[in-house]
């Protein structure tokens, strides 16, 4: 005689009853989670939702100037933004002048730059960097030439200015591409002038 009749393996038909018995309760559960009641929650620790804590652009007795916010410490720097290879981010040494790239010209490097140049560049410059672009075919726009001797005695950095910062009808383009990737571009750009030139 077993001590637990409701598994007995013969009574197939009590044991689906009691199967959509638990089924029917897990519904029921799930069904009253979700409903509106006029009652606050039932809470057993309260220390998450009742916290002693300041909320954005609130007013604070606490501090003299009355901000809850407060600003950063003069220096700090966010983490992962600290710039200090100033040639990699400004495209200048600390003297001003232009650098040439300070990335190493791989092959890896070239194919993300002509990633990014398809993405970013194509649609005002073209594929070949020679301005019929899309732009030009269906806005009557004129881009730059990327293939004239203006853009080709460019240095690096002063390219990678104009990428950065925008130049008449360009905008800049800081935010949408990191710094590395505008280096890449610009390599990318070097090789295009390059075969035009041969």
């Amino acid at each position: 005689m077993s001590a637990l009749p409701i598994l007995n393996a013969g009574d197939s038909g009590h044991r689906l009853r009691v199967i959509l018995l638990c089924v029917g309760c897990l519904a029921l559960a799930g069904c009253a989670r979700g409903c509106a009641s006029s009652r606050p929650p039932i809470q057993i620790v309260q220390d998450m939702d009742t916290q002693p804590k300041y909320k954005p652009q609130r007013e604070s007795d606490f501090f003299y100037d009355g901000m809850a916010m407060r600003r950063p410490v003069e220096g700090t720097v966010a983490r992962g933004q600290l710039r200090e290879d100033a040639a990699l981010y400004t495209g200048r040494e600390a003297t001003g002048e232009y650098v040439s790239n300070p990335l190493p010209v791989t092959e890896a490097l070239l194919q993300r730059g002509g990633e990014r140049y398809q993405i970013y560049c194509t649609p005002c410059h073209g594929e070949r960097g020679d301005g019929e672009s899309v732009l030009r075919e269906r806005g009557g726009i004129q881009t730059g030439d990327l293939l004239q001797p203006d853009f080709v005695q460019m240095s690096d950095g002063e390219l990678f200015e104009v990428v950065t910062e925008g130049r008449g009808l360009m905008p800049g383009y800081r935010y949408p591409i990191p710094p590395e990737d505008r280096w890449a571009i610009i390599a990318f750009l070097r090789t295009l002038q390059d075969e035009t030139s041969q």
